[in-house]
């Protein structure tokens, strides 16, 4: 089991360049961070492009947020990541702990990456209680699906950043082209 520490951050990109970055889950470059310790980057063109190009900003809110690698599985409860903003819902892990406030820190430590690099849009995991832009597991364990954003894609969307999944990379391609 490994953890990240908090300080350490991956960046792909030039210092000085003046492009606009795009904050990215590091699964999705076959960063070892899932919660089962899989390697599965996602092979794309535009990713990676960009990555050459250096405008990647490397993310996982939830080594971010303390938990290790590997770890047991995490569902949201009865909602969604905005609900777990609210503190209407809940994250707890296939154990049965809650690990709400990890999924929380991460999201924050995500906000403040946009923010630092003025980041205006991100590629997210989907189905992630974290990262999900579009659907997440319903919290029962079951993998059943669910309409939802996970807290991560959540808070990033509440501040104004465009969120995009590994499913929809060409959207994302086109909406850097209006940027």
């Amino acid at each position: 089991m490994h953890k990240r520490d908090s300080q350490q951050k991956f960046c792909f990109f030039k210092e000085k360049s003046l492009m606009e970055r795009i904050l990215i889950s590091g699964c999705l470059l076959g960063l070892s961070v899932r919660y089962d310790n899989k390697i599965q980057p996602v092979k794309n063109k535009c990713i990676r492009m960009w990555r050459n190009e250096g405008r990647l900003v490397v993310v996982c809110p939830e080594v971010d947020g303390g938990l290790s690698t590997p770890r047991p599985p995490a569902e949201i409860v009865a909602g969604s990541g905005e609900d777990v903003l609210t503190g209407d819902a809940v994250i707890h892990n296939a154990a049965g702990l809650d690990v709400t406030q990890a999924f929380i820190t991460g999201a924050h430590t995500a906000l403040e990456l946009t923010q630092q690099f003025h980041i205006r849009m991100a590629i997210l995991k989907e189905k992630s209680p974290s990262c999900g832009s579009g659907f997440i597991y319903d919290g029962t364990f079951s993998r059943r699906l669910v309409s939802g954003r996970g807290v991560t894609a959540a808070l990033l969307v509440k501040n104004g950043v465009a969120v995009f999944s590994e499913k929809n990379i060409g959207a994302a391609c086109e909406f850097l082209g209006t940027l």
